[in-house]
């Protein structure tokens, strides 16, 4: 089993634009999938859908806005969240056709009722990666809880997730609110 501080492969696109502190975020949420993965016992398969939407979820995150918004088409996202979409869309003109992985991706940042564990796995692991400096006891702990209450800790993640968004005044997406409803 690896630990949380051993990087996994991270092959990222030739078209990736990311800085290091971004490439160290990537590592770690693909090394979080990656321990979770083993725990889990997750098929072969599914792992490598998790690995490969740990690797390109952040992709173009430091591409200039402009691109973003081309890539991300009519996405209703502030610019800071158009980095999904445009990362999903380049991904399709590359060829890419595992729709959970390209969906993962594209709403890691707002969430989906459609997601698979593809989108659910990406979603936590994204928002209880250790290099964020919030909530770092009570989101450690949760990381430690995935692989024995997965649905448990995505609710509780979901939640958290709204109530700061809320806090802070954030736009509520619709595809945030479906996911609630489904879950809760």
């Amino acid at each position: 089993m690896k630990s949380l501080t051993s990087p996994v492969d991270l092959e990222l696109p030739l078209w990736a634009q990311v800085t290091e502190r971004r490439r160290a975020h990537i590592e770690r949420v693909a090394t979080l999938l990656d321990r979770w993965a083993d725990l889990m016992r997750v098929p072969a398969e599914e792992r490598r859908d998790w690995l490969d939407a740990a690797r390109w979820h952040d992709a173009l995150r430091d591409a200039p806005r402009e691109e973003l918004r081309r890539l991300a088409g009519n996405a209703p996202y502030e610019p800071e969240m158009l980095h999904g979409p445009a990362s999903a869309t380049r991904l399709e003109q590359d060829g890419e056709g595992r729709t959970n992985v390209l969906d993962a991706i594209r709403y890691h940042t707002v969430g989906s009722p459609d997601w698979n564990r593809t989108g659910r796995a990406l979603y936590m692991a994204d928002f209880l990666e250790p290099g964020r400096s919030f909530s770092r006891q009570d989101r450690a702990f949760l990381a430690t809880q995935v692989p024995h209450d997965f649905d448990g800790v995505f609710r509780q993640v979901v939640r958290m997730r709204l109530v700061y968004a809320l806090n802070e005044g954030h736009t509520l997406f619709p595809e945030t609110v479906q996911l609630w409803n489904t879950i809760r």
